[in-house]
């Protein structure tokens, strides 16, 4: 089962600087990082600025759309208002089939504000409790959802990288 926790730092700096301690906390077997990402929120901003980290993971088997769509649904939507919506509300409904609902949307977006920064891992067999303690030392709150295995097929083959033909 995957699990995409999201991690939010009360300052702009937080989830850069916790990618040491993610690095870390996978060395020692506690996480299995299939894919991440992080937002950086600066004060003053309209939207934060976000960065996706294959490079951390290898390839990253979700890639850059998969964290452009779920990005773009929780911080862009409010500023498209309702000329959007209904194309919006397809949007959210086809991740809804994949684990991640409204709520946990609406959940993320209520707290990741200008001012703050967020790191978000889709992880393998993660050692939840072994793994929390860390990063509340750095003052980052967990927000979380679980995929189940069916949940987690649907959105690898939903956003999975089309694979390079190799020449023959």
């Amino acid at each position: 089962m995957s699990t995409l926790t999201v991690w939010r730092f009360p300052t702009v700096e937080g989830a850069e600087n916790a990618l040491d301690l993610l690095r870390q906390l996978q060395k020692q077997q506690l996480i299995s990082i299939a894919d991440a990402a992080y937002v950086t929120w600066p004060e003053g901003r309209k939207k934060p600025k976000t960065k996706d980290l294959g490079a951390l993971t290898g390839a990253g088997t979700l890639g850059g759309a998969f964290w452009g769509l779920l990005f773009g649904l929780i911080f862009l939507v409010p500023l498209l208002g309702m000329a959007v919506g209904a194309a919006i509300g397809a949007l959210t409904g086809s991740l809804s089939h994949v684990g991640i609902d409204e709520s946990f949307i609406e959940t993320v977006r209520a707290q990741v504000t200008p001012g703050t920064s967020a790191l978000f891992v889709m992880s393998d067999g993660t050692v939840l409790d072994r793994v929390v303690e860390p990063f509340k030392e750095t003052g980052a709150a967990l927000l979380s959802t679980n995929l189940s295995d069916e949940e987690e097929a649907r959105l690898r083959g939903a956003f999975a990288e089309t694979p390079h033909l190799q020449p023959r």
